[in-house]
């Protein structure tokens, strides 16, 4: 386990999610304030960027430069205009058996978006569920079926969508066709096996790497948070984790970004209970630097 020094660079926020660095600024969505948030890597100068009443999550801009937020609760894909007005880019509502969550947005401003297939913080049974592509111009298409927990994702610098399934004990990747159409899923990398029950209550416990948010670094590896046991590590293609870095409380995303693009951003907070998190204001957005640098997108 590593040891690094840790920087608290915002707090007394509900629920981190979806650290993203964009015009030498740290952005991260707040779920329960339901605002967008942005600031300087030492927390200076925080700005609100978008207000969204059904909860914000994963985050990306289109190639003119235009935000995109994932509006949870009333699943759509919002895009902020010019003068700062939030439309609907895209109704996710008819695609999705979950709260739409996590988010990459490609080069040319196709956003792949994933969901929770289930009801999570009701403690449903485990249901997979599918990852969606949200073209430019809006459209909506299925890219892919039956993940367990489409969360956190990165595209290579080769065109590679690596996606985490977090329930799945699993990270899968994905070639990127020139249509932004995806190939077979394969593993690229396995902490254990599939759960063998959809029990929520009983597949938790077996979950030996849950990764969530997570970021790429110009070694092709993948810094993933571990939303079950408090610590990210850094994962090899083909499942080593060469580091881990234990986290003050637990940690639910994270970014590589700073100047130097040496700067782990990291969302911590208590837990993930949507009602211990709504109702306090514990979570805070930490900083570490690692050795090699951010690469790919985010």
């Amino acid at each position: 386990m590593s040891a690094r020094e840790f920087r608290t660079v915002l707090t007394d926020l509900s629920y981190l999610e979806c650290p993203r660095w964009h015009d030498g600024r740290i952005w991260v969505a707040d779920f329960y304030t339901g605002q967008v948030l942005s600031a300087h890597a030492d927390g200076s100068d925080l700005r609100v960027e978008a207000e969204v009443p059904e909860q914000p999550s994963g985050l990306g801009w289109l190639a003119d430069g235009r935000l995109l937020v994932v509006s949870m609760r009333d699943a759509r894909l919002l895009r902020r205009e010019g003068d700062g007005t939030l439309v609907t880019h895209a109704d996710l509502a008819p695609y999705v058996s979950g709260h739409p969550n996590g988010m990459v947005v490609d080069a040319q401003g196709r956003a792949y978006v994933g969901n929770f297939g289930f009801d999570l913080m009701s403690g449903a049974d485990i249901e997979t569920a599918s990852l969606l592509r949200v073209d430019p111009d809006g459209s909506v298409h299925v890219v892919a079926e039956d993940l367990w927990f489409p969360n956190g994702s990165v595209i290579t610098d080769d065109n590679v969508l690596i996606v985490d399934e977090t329930l799945g004990n699993r990270i899968s990747a994905f070639d990127i066709a020139p249509d932004g159409s995806l190939g077979p899923r394969r593993d690229w990398a396995v902490f254990g096996d599939l759960p063998p029950s959809r029990s929520l209550a009983e597949a938790i416990p077996l979950g030996v790497v849950a990764p969530d948010g997570c970021g790429l670094d110009a070694e092709g590896m993948l810094w993933a948070a571990d939303a079950l046991h408090g610590r990210v590590v850094r994962v090899r293609e083909g499942g080593e984790i060469v580091e881990e870095i234990a986290t003050p409380m637990g940690v639910f995303a994270c970014m590589l970004g700073g100047a130097d693009g040496r700067t782990l951003f990291l969302c911590s907070a208590p837990d993930f209970a949507e009602e211990a998190r709504r109702n306090a204001r514990e979570a805070s957005l930490l900083a570490v630097t690692v050795d090699v640098p951010h690469a790919g997108r985010p």
